[in-house]
């Protein structure tokens, strides 16, 4: 299980930074505002744990 910030999300900001540094503009400091939960129901499946539905039904992704 993982909460943490949306990699394409950050993918689009990098590339707005890169934009902005080559035509030479001022960089202003931003910070990601959408993260995601994924659970990977395999793995936890294997190690013998359960996830409540209510944090299945939360989150993001599943993976089975």
């Amino acid at each position: 299980m993982t909460y943490s910030a949306s990699i394409t999300k950050a993918y689009h900001l990098a590339v707005g930074y890169v934009d902005r540094i080559l035509r030479r503009k001022a960089v202003p400091v931003q910070q990601l505002t959408k993260y995601e939960l994924v659970i990977n129901l395999k793995t936890a499946k294997a190690l013998g744990l359960s996830i409540a539905q209510s944090l299945q039904v939360a989150a993001d992704e599943l993976i089975e």
